[in-house]
This record gives structure tokens, sequence and C-alpha cells, in this order.
């Protein structure tokens, strides 16, 4: 029977778990700090434990880092009442298997402990004022990108991003680099698709004095301005055949060789992104394979927008405290955020931003109306309006998208949709029904 250290500064929670956890079959043993908590993993014995982050003393983050810092820790899962993107990506960087958000319902908990035990113990699976590089909202889908982010930081793996225009590529690329060992080297982002095919090879590698015609002085080129940190690949899928052969060959030897100039070597993380579909291209020869598989060593695709309904009303305030400039930023009534809701956002991310930068300017009032957002004309083939009916026909519409859409990820498998949706196989099948969701 496994034993479970619950790490919590709140007795009552500690009982409550150690109640649901005993109805699991597992025992428990209790610890109201971190600083206990280490004192007692020092004697061993513990097989998981369930730590809270925000505790007097020695907070669970510093737990995590000295585990960490052991190499034969237990598993650790971090549960907390205040999820963000900081805590859940640092979380996972640390090696945690799993940031939930208080409170944790018991299936939710058999689940968490069934990835704990044994695989999880051998293996633990992959991880104030507003600030424009935040990672902003709480869906599910957002926080799978910001666990991933944790387990990627720290790693030298080339991450091929992949998702609609206006999704935050780049935002995700600044996360991975911001929370990973290099973070105090260069950044350096390049659009591939912005600067020319005869430039964009002097723009990457560089070039020497006199080596071209208006080679007036050396150029060091990105990569070796991001030497020890990491480039950006953005709209990768633009680049043509030529200079994708020489950006192999790069990614290969990790050497780069300037225009007129002497081989040069690098070290160089390589982040990509594109909007395009690269197997397809590589399928009609506009992509090479050979570069399509150097790069997609570790893909991460970012979901759209209208696929995070949850984070659609967290970022649209971001937006607005991000314009207001470190004023007071307007506010959304709930006719606003309606309207926000029941938009189709084709723009994505970058459409909203700038759609709450546009009414941050244009509305005169402290709190934003439905009419001020008039100017978001929604296409016919749009979302629909969730708002419509009575409130058991509105969530029977949601249940039903959100159950064709976890079908789909799932691809028709009925079980590993049932677990997306975190509900048990048998309701799925009976909603399945209800809805007539083939």
């Amino acid at each position: 029977m496994p034993t479970v250290l619950i790490v919590d500064d709140d007795a009552a929670l500690r009982e409550g778990l150690a109640e649901t956890l005993a109805d699991l079959g597992h025992r428990t043993e209790q610890a109201e700090g971190g600083t206990a908590a280490l004192a007692r993993l020092a004697r061993g014995g513990i097989d998981a434990v369930l730590l809270d982050l925000r505790m007097p003393g020695m907070d669970g983050m510093e737990v995590l880092r000295r585990l960490r810092a052991r190499g034969d820790a237990p598993p650790v899962a971090v549960l907390t009442a205040v999820p963000t993107a900081a805590n859940t990506i640092e979380a996972m960087r640390l090696g945690a298997v799993d940031h939930l958000a208080k409170p944790v319902g018991r299936d939710d908990l058999a689940a968490l402990l069934a990835r704990m035990f044994p695989a999880a113990a051998a293996a633990p699976p992959p991880p104030a004022p507003a600030n424009a590089e935040d990672i902003i909202g709480g869906s599910a889908e957002l926080r799978e990108v910001q666990k991933a982010i944790g387990m990627l930081a720290d790693s030298d793996a080339t991450v091929l991003l992949t998702g609609e225009t206006g999704t935050g590529k780049e935002v995700v690329a600044r996360a991975i680099h911001r929370h990973g060992r290099r973070a105090q080297r260069p950044f350096v982002a390049v659009n591939c698709a912005a600067i020319p095919g005869e430039l964009l090879e002097s723009q990457l590698f560089g070039h020497v004095r006199g080596a071209f015609t208006g080679a007036i002085a050396d150029r060091p080129g990105s990569f070796r301005e991001a030497d020890g940190g990491t480039l950006f690949l953005d709209e990768i899928g633009d680049m043509d055949l030529g200079l994708q052969a020489k950006l192999l060959r790069v990614l290969q030897e990790r050497v780069v060789t300037p225009l007129g100039g002497r081989p040069v070597p690098v070290d160089v993380r390589i982040l990509a992104a594109t909007h395009r579909d690269l197997e397809r291209a590589v399928r009609e020869g506009r992509f090479r394979e050979d570069l399509y598989w150097r790069l997609g060593v570790v893909p991460l695709a970012l979901p759209p927008l209208r696929e995070r309904l949850a984070d659609i009303v967290p970022l649209a305030e971001h937006f607005l405290a991000l314009a207001a400039a470190g004023g007071m930023p307007k506010r959304l009534s709930s006719a606003a955020a309606a309207r926000l809701l029941a938009h189709a956002w084709p723009g994505n991310v970058r459409e909203l931003r700038n759609a709450m930068e546009r009414v941050a300017v244009l509305a005169r009032r402290p709190v934003i109306g439905g009419e001020d957002l008039d100017f978001l004309h929604a296409p016919a083939a749009a979302a629909p309006d969730w708002l419509d009916g009575d409130l058991p026909t509105a969530i029977a519409r949601l249940e039903a998208a959100m159950i064709r859409r976890a079908l789909t990820a799932a691809q028709g498998n009925r079980a590993e949709a049932a677990r997306r949706l975190g509900i048990h196989r048998q309701l799925l099948y009976e909603k399945l029904k209800r809805y007539a969701v083939e």
C-alpha cells in the first residue's frame, strides 16, 4: 500500500485529502510546511507527495527545487488554490508530475494517483502589473501548453510551434527561453516571411565586408547574435528551398559560414514556428522533408482562441490593462463579455488584442458596453451564440460541442475522449445518445 505525504498548512484540507486517499487505498502522512516535509522525506518510506505552494516559511516551490537536487525524490504533484502561468510552468520545469487547481475532486485525485504509481515514480511525465510577455488564461488547453513549456524550458531540443496566425507562437517561444537555463543569454527572433530571400541568408548567417556589393561592414548574423541563447525562426514555412538546405547544414553541424567568411561554431537553441501545414508542403515539394524532421523534434501545437472560450475574457482584461499603461484600466460589462464570447476570433489572440486596444482608446466610459464592440462583425459561419435560449439549452449546446471536439482530438476513441473531458466513459455514452452525437 503506497504512502502519500500531504504537505499543506491548512489542517482541514490535509485531513480531507487524507480521508479521500484512505478510501482510495493509500496510507497517508502529513506535514504542515516545507521544512517538516523535507525532514520527513529524508527518513524515506514516502512513495508520493501532494504539495501545496503557498505556505509560511519554506514554500512549495523551494521544496520542489530541493527535491529535484536530490535526484531520488518520489513523484510530486502540486495542488494550489492560486494557479498561475508562472507557477504552473516553474512547477513542471522542476519535475512535478502535475499541477492542479484546488479543490481537487475524488475522481481527479484517483486519476492523478494512477499516473503517479508506479510509472510516474520511475519517469515523471513531460512539464502584478500587466506584462506583455505573460501567458494569460486558465483553460485546460492553455494549461497543457504551460506544462509543456515547463518541461521544455531547460532542454536544448528543437521545438516546432504550429498553429493559426495570431495564436501566440512567439509569446510561447519567449516563455520557453525565459524560463530555461539560457534565460540570461540573447533571444533573437527572425521572421522568415518578412525578409526577402536574397537578404535572409545574410540576416541569418552574416557576412564579411566586401562579400557582395553594398557589404560595407562585417555583420555577425542572427545565429552568432544568439550564441549561447535562443534563435526563434518565425514563419519557417515561407523559407525558400535553397536556403532550407543551408539551414539544415547549420542545424546538423552547429557551424555557420558568413558570406565571404570562414566557418564559426555556434551554441544556439532553435525554436521554429509556422502557421502552414508543413507535412503538406513536404508532399508538394515546397519544404525539405529532412529539415522538417530536424525542426520538429518536439512539435507543440497551439489551439486557436475559439477553442479556448475560458481564456477570452481574462485575455481581454489583460490587454485592457496593458493599454492603460499603468493607469486605471477600463472594465468589461457583462454585455461586452458576452459579445467577446460570441465572436469567432478568426485572427485569434492578435485580433483580440487589437480589439481591446481599439476600445481602450475610443470608449469614453470606464466600463466598456456591448455597443462599444459593434465593430466585431461575426462571419456567417461564426461560432454559435452560446447565450441564446434558456440555460439548459445553452448547457446542452456547449456539452455537445465539447464532446465532438474531444472525439475529434481522440480520433474517435471514446475512452480517450472521456478522459479528456474528465468524465466516466458510461456518462459519455449517455451524453452521446442524448445529444445524437455520432
